[in-house]
């Protein structure tokens, strides 16, 4: 699983994985950092649209030059230098990558 501690949504999705007795690693990539090759992985399974909030605090912070003309390159650049733009939490599940946290979808993924 990878996220920030201090997230809401990824502080339910971990409740939610020791409560179901799901073994998994938790990787904060706002202390340990995200590789390209990883996001890339993401964004080929979820899509950059799915893995870019739009809606967090950083990408509402950023200048209106950055937001303007989106699209998978620059939207990877963002997220590779600010992390915390990532929807969280994303988990692996095999060769399956969820974004965000709904119990059901996690029920599913992990049978």
């Amino acid at each position: 699983m990878y996220g920030i501690t201090t997230c809401d949504t990824v502080k339910k999705a971990r409740v939610w994985l020791e409560g179901h007795d799901v073994a998994y690693r938790f990787h904060d990539f706002r202390a340990e950092g995200l590789d390209a090759k990883r996001l890339d992985g993401w964004v080929g399974k979820a899509g950059w649209e799915r893995l870019l909030n739009k809606a967090s605090t950083t990408f509402r912070e950023l200048p209106d030059k950055d937001k303007q003309g989106l699209d998978e390159k620059k939207a990877k650049a963002l997220m590779l230098a600010k992390p915390t733009m990532i929807k969280r939490p994303v988990l692996e599940v095999g060769d399956r990558v969820l974004v965000g946290f709904k119990a059901d979808v996690y029920e599913a993924a992990v049978k």
